[in-house]
């Protein structure tokens, strides 16, 4: 789906729903303004229920803007505002559950008229928000790295990778836009949510006040209920991400990274440094005229096919060990069934402290024996210092699942010779080895990019029964079944 299909289809049902309140209810005042209710109450339901779906891709979301907010107000005026991200990011979850079943009950309230002048402020103050938010993710592509947003007389040509966040998640990980696109979206919303802040009177009503309460409360009360549903207790009951089930990550992988080697470049596109003048020219007359346009003066973008196969995350799977040496080909062409278990975060606080270590030197004497020659070694002097060292304390929430649920049945598994690994983002050694102590967990320990493991599965821990680098099933770690159960119905 496309943002044109998903609006001709909003723009439908608002229109049989501005009929229905017309001539089953008797309730429209105003034409235009019921029907803007309506688009945008369908629109904000829409938007708001992909999200319900995985509520933690809008955490991962949050967490990114919130990393980016951290690093632009950081040597600035505002340089005492970026400590307050880092705490905002620990309670993202909480933060998305809230705008999700916000956006949802905003746009029922439009539908049914719900304390309309209310309505009308809340609906203007969110689009402003989201605004802002599209506005400075578009922005930032005319950011060059290495300069502050702030730093505005340095902003230079529009590079789509300057953006540290590629994508607003409007429509979560169902329909991905461009910052662009996002941007003008929501300067387009702007203009209903402005006339209903001077129209508010004129919106339709549905049902009495007691109903449109009733009905406001309940759908809140659900929402929350569903979004805690889709990943505090289980997994999204919808996968819109590329790590589905079924799908084979290593053929996929193999897939796109051949598409991509495969794009054509038609055509050049070519911007005179001092006039800006832009000139394009197709592949075979580029070719022949490319001496008219010295690299001093003109600067250069091919302009290439789009891939056969649309590129995924998918490509972007690699994993290495300890040694930082790739062993991505090596776990996607296991023959075997595997268990991976996927923890984007180890939980755990650092404490530094200092040990006092004795280094000791030696000094060698050369004895003459008879006609030998015997090398002896003795003790020089012992120095002492102090080297910094890092306790890690475990946080017992985040292990008890390892303890009491993971590591067990991943035991019974590997006395039924079937082999499990751990995948996590990149870590110290020390702080792997630790875990893997206090876990009682013998399996070896790989590490990937976080943002990767985050797409893989909405579970950390989560669990994920792998062969040939297919995708047989996944579980949230409160919702791992027993290893026999799991052996009767997905291992043949």
């Amino acid at each position: 789906m496309t943002l044109t299909t998903l609006t001709i289809g909003v723009a439908i049902a608002a229109l049989i729903l501005t009929l229905v309140g017309k001539f089953a209810f008797n309730r429209v005042e105003n034409y235009l303004v019921s029907y803007l209710q309506n688009f945008t109450g369908a629109l904000f339901i829409f938007s708001g229920w992909v999200k319900a779906i995985d509520p933690l891709g809008t955490a991962y979301k949050m967490e990114q803007y919130f990393a980016e907010f951290e690093s632009t107000f950081q040597d600035t005026w505002f340089s005492f505002l970026a400590p307050l991200f880092p705490q905002l990011s620990e309670y993202s979850s909480g933060f998305s559950v809230f705008m999700i079943v916000l956006e949802i009950v905003l746009g029922v309230m439009l539908l049914i008229g719900m304390w309309r002048k209310f309505t009308s402020w809340a609906f203007f103050l969110l689009v402003a928000f989201f605004t802002f938010l599209t506005g400075f993710t578009y922005l930032t592509g005319y950011v060059p790295e290495g300069v502050n947003f702030f730093q505005f007389g340095q902003w230079g040509e529009y590079v789509s990778t300057n953006m540290k966040v590629t994508d607003c998640g409007c429509f979560g990980d169902f329909l991905k836009l461009e910052p662009k696109v996002s941007f003008f979206k929501d300067l387009v919303l702007l203009v209903p949510a402005v006339l209903f802040l001077f129209q508010w009177k004129n919106m339709h009503q549905l049902f009495s006040s007691g109903a449109r309460f009733g009905i406001s409360a309940l759908t809140t009360v659900g929402l929350l209920f569903y979004c805690f549903s889709n990943y505090v207790w289980d997994l999204p009951h919808t996968d819109f991400r590329p790590f589905k089930n079924g799908v084979n990550i290593a053929e996929t992988k193999n897939a796109e990274e051949e598409a991509a080697a495969n794009v054509e470049i038609i055509a050049y596109e070519l911007t005179n440094k001092s006039t800006k003048e832009v000139i394009r020219l197709d592949y075979d007359k580029y070719l022949k005229e490319f001496k008219k346009y010295p690299s001093e003066e003109w600067e250069l973008e091919q302009i290439k096919t789009d891939p056969a196969i649309p590129s995924t995350k998918v490509s972007e799977f690699e994993v290495s060990n300890a040694n930082g040496e790739g062993v991505t080909e090596d776990i996607l062409s296991d023959p075997e069934y595997t268990f991976w278990i996927v923890a984007y975060k180890f939980k755990a606080s650092e404490e530094k402290g200092l040990k006092v270590v004795y280094d000791s030197t030696y000094v060698q004497d050369t004895i003459v024996s008879g006609d030998s020659l015997i090398v002896e070694q003795r003790l020089n002097d012992v120095e002492k210092r102090q080297v910094e060292t890092i306790e890690y304390s475990w946080n017992d929430k985040y292990m008890k699942p390892w303890k009491e649920v993971v590591v067990p049945m991943l035991n019974e598994a590997k006395a039924a010779n079937i082999n499990s690994l751990t995948i996590t983002s990149y870590t110290a050694p020390e702080k792997i080895a630790s875990f893997k102590e206090n876990a009682s967990y013998e399996a070896p320990v790989y590490q990937a990019d976080d943002i990767l493991l985050k797409t893989i599965i909405r579970s950390n821990p989560g669990v994920i029964l792998m062969k040939e680098g297919q995708i047989i099933q996944k579980w949230h770690y409160k919702k791992l079944p027993s290893f026999e159960e799991i052996k009767a119905k997905y291992i043949q």
